[in-house]
């Protein structure tokens, strides 16, 4: 493995992620992360010659429910468990998320 992470590289993750960590989070998450790129580089030494590559562990020909249309949620029910609903306009609101 060429490098560890350090909580600096904990704290830009972090604010990738939209996560606020304490002092002590930032050290947990160093030790976590680090343990599993370590587990990631002991994957990678694993010989995998003659290993055929595969995109999806299921075969192809698997036996795959019949996709059916069907009704759908009633619009007053799907707005009744929401936090914060325009019912009269049958709409959902949600936090603004991008700038």
């Amino acid at each position: 493995m060429a490098s560890t992470l350090e909580p600096k590289d904990v704290d830009r993750i972090a604010t990738l992620a939209r996560l606020t960590l304490t002092p002590d989070e930032r050290l947990q998450f160093a030790r976590q992360l680090n343990d599993v790129l370590r587990f990631v580089e002991q994957i990678r030494q694993v010989d995998t010659t003659g290993i055929a590559a595969t995109s999806h562990p299921l075969p192809a020909d698997a036996a795959w429910r019949e996709d059916l249309p069907h009704t759908s949620l009633p619009n007053a029910d799907a707005l009744a468990h929401a936090p914060d609903a325009n019912r009269e306009a049958g709409l959902f609101r949600v936090p603004k998320v991008i700038g």
